[in-house]
């Protein structure tokens, strides 16, 4: 991989490839980068979604955010149930909101 094309990964994604007790993922870096790229591709993609459905629903930010934790984890979703959790936690984070219940007892 080249190293420009290397973006910085956040620790608390990387965490989600180190099992506990361990100091070196489980997986190697360029799909780690990967998976990276998708989540936060993802979070990106939800912030206008997660903004008008606030509006449209008239409900409490928590409750958007479960929301689109529950539509990240149906039958064929492209991230796992870590990422799905990380992919919340980004989102409250660029919508600046307070962080998710889900992710923060669990990112």
């Amino acid at each position: 991989m080249n190293d420009e094309n290397q973006s910085l990964i956040p620790r608390s994604f990387i965490e989600l490839y180190l099992p506990r007790g361990r100091t070196r993922p489980i997986e190697p870096r360029d799909i780690i980068a990967a998976r990276y790229d998708l989540c936060e591709d993802m979070a990106q993609m939800l912030v206008d979604h997660a903004r008008t459905t606030l509006f449209d629903l008239g409900v409490t930010e928590q409750l958007v955010l479960d929301r689109m934790h529950r539509g990240l984890l149906v039958d064929g979703s492209v991230v796992s149930k870590d990422e799905a959790r990380w992919v919340v936690f980004r989102l409250a984070e660029l919508l600046g909101w307070p962080q998710s219940e889900i992710a923060r007892d669990q990112v």
